[in-house]
C-alpha cells in the first residue's frame, strides 16, 4: 500500500513524516536541512511508494497567510511539476508546534531531548499528517 509523506517546512530545518506501510498511522520520519529537502523527497519516493504529499500550509492566527508561505507556495509547485503522478496538498499546520511540543511533553522524553528543535519539526509532521488522515476519514 502507498505511504503518505508529510512536510512540516521551516527556513532551517523541514520535519518529515508518514505513514505506517497500511496507511493507518502517521509516525515522525526525519528532519533534514531545508536545502537537502527536495533531494530527500526524491530519494525516500525512490524506494518507497508514495502517494499523497501533504505540505503544511503556515497560517497566522487570524487566517493570514504567514512570512514562511513565500518558501511553500513555490515548493509545493515544484513539487507538483516534478510529481505528477502524486497528489500534492496544502495543509492547514496552525497551533502544530504547540501540540508537537505538549505531545513531546507528555511522552515523558527527557529535558536534554525535549531541546531538539528537531524532533519538534518531525513530530510537527506527524501531526499535519494524522490531522489530514483524520480530514479526509483515514
Amino acid at each position: 500500500m502507498p505511504r503518505m509523506l508529510a512536510i512540516d517546512y521551516g527556513t532551517k530545518r523541514t520535519g518529515i513524516a508518514v505513514t505506517d506501510p497500511l496507511g493507518i498511522i502517521a509516525q515522525p520520519l526525519e528532519t533534514v536541512s531545508t536545502k537537502e529537502l527536495e533531494r530527500y523527497i526524491a530519494a525516500y519516493c525512490a524506494k518507497e511508494e508514495v502517494s499523497t504529499i501533504v505540505v503544511g500550509y503556515p497560517r497566522q492566527m487570524s487566517g493570514a497567510p504567514s512570512d514562511t508561505m513565500r518558501f511553500v507556495e513555490p515548493l509545493i509547485g515544484r513539487l507538483r511539476h516534478a510529481y505528477p503522478d502524486k497528489r500534492i496538498v496544502a495543509y492547514d499546520e496552525r497551533f502544530t508546534s504547540v501540540l508537537a511540543q505538549r505531545t513531546i511533553l507528555e511522552s515523558g522524553i527527557g529535558k536534554m531531548a525535549r531541546r531538539d528543535k528537531s524532533l519538534v519539526d518531525k513530530v510537527s509532521a506527524a501531526i499535519i499528517l494524522q490531522d489530514y488522515m483524520s480530514s479526509v476519514g483515514m
